[in-house]
């Protein structure tokens, strides 16, 4: 059975701001940098608010790459649209698998830019760290299979404020940048300028940069075909694996890459070999999103005989002699306060209750019903909202109250005045 793969539209020819023309964002620049010589460490996250040249960054790494185009992903593409997809009908019609492309498949050894990409459906996500990952993308259909090379350069980029990524996808990104959005006043004129100039005469300022373009290209080169021949020496693992403990991340992917940022930094410096520097320069970039959010304060802290500032926990006889010298509000409500209060609540409440007994009897003579249930819902509503009988015990509001029957008691009707009925227990 043959197989077919359709060719995609061609690429824009529009002019892009170039690479070398990107001013404050030095660690922006440095991690675009290492994923163009090592695609394979996962892609960047970058982290900022809107306005800070991260679509721009994006679009002018895909210009120094050696060949591939930039692929913006949008939020509401679907899997298929994303990995590409099998033709059935053609299978069952003519007996060939055709192979209809994907996003993928147009950004390898390319840029595929996803903006916002905290609100990519989860899914997505997955399957782009995977292809990174592996560089290989898989399309199974109905017991059908395709796959091709997928060697792409991931960009996400995501505004905080909007929402987070679930910490099992930050960590298959291999690198990550937040970008400050604080600059000086000289820094903002140079870059309003540079963007001026870029927007009036599109080719003359691409030609003005011309020189320092090419000069990355060839450092670029030289660094890709060096990276293969970096080794990683007992002294890098070592120095790797204590920082990435430090920080305590979970698993070792980390480390891998930590390992692979170092190398590449390395290769782009043109040695030989990997430096203290050359992991130094990578580990921030590789650890900031991975760093679990305590463990700055358990290295502080040690093994709870200090709090998160470092002083020591306080004295507990001189608490429980402050606590004596000022007893709390609760305190007051409870034990001995309920004690001393009890009398004349009692004294109170049996006033109550007698007040109300003459007033039902007189409410009687007049003809009005009542039921033995009104002391019982006055007793209710003192037990469950009232604050002054809320600290009282159970046992003191029976004695006060009166103990009520755990059975109604039959009620009968006896002959009255006016010839209405009063019911009498």
């Amino acid at each position: 059975m043959s197989m077919t793969v359709m060719n995609h539209s061609p690429v824009d020819s529009l002019p892009v701001y170039p690479f070398t023309a990107l001013q404050g964002q030095s660690t922006l620049q440095l991690a675009l940098k290492l994923v163009a010589v090592d695609p394979r460490l996962g892609g960047v996250l970058i982290e900022g608010a809107r306005g800070t040249a991260k679509t721009t960054s994006a679009r002018a790494l895909a210009d120094i790459l050696p060949e591939g185009d930039f692929v913006n992903l949008p939020l509401g593409a679907s899997e298929e649209q994303l990995l590409g997809s099998l033709d059935l009908e053609l299978v069952l019609q003519q007996g060939k698998t055709v192979f209809q492309p994907g996003l993928l498949s147009r950004a390898h050894r390319g840029v595929l830019y996803v903006d916002e990409i905290n609100l990519l459906a989860d899914t997505l996500v997955d399957l782009l760290l995977d292809v990174c990952s592996s560089g290989i993308n898989r399309i199974e259909r109905d017991g059908l299979s395709h796959q091709h090379a997928a060697d792409i350069v991931l960009i996400g980029t995501m505004n905080p404020e909007e929402g987070e990524l679930r910490p099992q996808l930050l960590d298959r990104f291999g690198l990550s940048v937040s970008v400050d959005d604080t600059m000086d006043p000289s820094l903002r004129q140079a870059i309003v300028r540079s963007r001026l100039a870029f927007d009036d005469d599109p080719a003359a300022f691409v030609q003005e940069y011309a020189q320092r373009q090419q000069r990355l290209l060839e450092q670029l080169s030289k660094a890709r075909q060096q990276l293969a021949l970096i080794t990683f020496s007992d002294q890098n693992h070592e120095q790797v694996a204590q920082r990435c403990h430090d920080a305590q991340v979970e698993g070792v992917r980390a480390d891998l890459v930590m390992l692979r940022a170092s190398r590449a930094m390395a290769a782009l410096q043109g040695t030989s070999s990997i430096q203290l520097d050359d992991i130094e320069a990578v580990a921030e970039l590789v650890l900031a999103h991975r760093r679990r959010a305590d463990s700055a304060a358990s290295n502080s802290c040690g093994h709870g005989q200090t709090d998160e500032a470092g002083r020591s926990p306080p004295d507990t006889e001189k608490s429980s002699s402050n606590a004596g010298d000022k007893p709390s509000t609760a305190a007051q409500h409870s034990g001995t306060g309920t004690e001393q209060n009890s009398p004349a609540e009692q004294e109170s409440s049996a006033g109550e209750v007698g007040d109300g007994s003459a007033e039902s009897a007189s409410r009687g003579l007049m003809g009005e019903q009542k039921s033995p249930g009104r002391v019982g819902s006055r007793h209710d509503a003192q037990q469950a909202g009232e604050t002054s009988a809320a600290s009282v015990s159970r046992e003191s509001l029976d004695r006060q109250w009166g103990a009520m029957p755990a059975q109604p008691v039959p009620v009968l009707a006896v002959p009255g005045k006016g010839g209405q009925d009063l019911k009498k227990s």
